[in-house]
């Protein structure tokens, strides 16, 4: 079932929205539902939970506005509920000075959890940047993620990409924090 129609982003607004966000299990729920709609027993088994534990899950993503019915279905008189990502990206706000950033968090757990023998890219590199050539890095960055995200296929296996451009705090900022 296609989500052609699902607007494009989604703005995290509310603290019921990033508390819903900021849990690992329904990040890795959101990820099974960012291609195609799944039921609570597909996205149980996705995401290795026990079906009760998926569906509190799922509420708490739909109570949220994260997510939502996109199809019902009558299965052997029992109604079954399609999900889906209700944008095709959620925009999390700036975690602000010293807060968490919940998606390199979860980035790094999902990073931790993969296969060790699977194929992975990771790099870090340190860049001495004009503020032009920063913001032209940030776009070209967005573009080209934006345009792997269209040409991605729900029948391949996932592949996460994770980038995060920014200037760190000054060592002499860093050194006067940890007094």
């Amino acid at each position: 079932m296609p989500t052609d129609d699902l607007p494009e982003t989604f703005h995290v607004t509310t603290d019921d929205q990033l508390r819903a966000v900021s849990n690992l299990t329904r990040h890795r729920i959101m990820a099974v539902l960012r291609f195609e709609p799944a039921t609570i027993t597909q996205i149980a088994e996705r995401v290795g939970l026990a079906k009760g534990s998926s569906s509190y899950h799922v509420r708490l993503l739909e109570r949220a506005g994260l997510v939502k019915v996109v199809r019902t279905r009558k299965v052997r008189g029992v109604t079954e509920r399609y999900y889906a990502m209700a944008a095709r990206a959620i925009v999390l706000p700036d975690p602000g000075e010293g807060g968490p950033d919940v998606l390199m968090r979860h980035a790094v757990a999902d990073l931790e959890a993969a296969p060790v023998d699977g194929e992975r890219h990771v790099r870090m590199a340190h860049l001495r940047l004009t503020d032009e050539q920063f913001a032209e890095l940030g776009a070209r960055l967005q573009a080209l993620a934006d345009e792997y995200r269209e040409l991605s296929d729900p029948s391949l296996p996932d592949a996460s990409l994770v980038f995060v451009l920014f200037h760190p705090s000054s060592r002499k900022q860093a050194e006067g924090d940890a007094k």
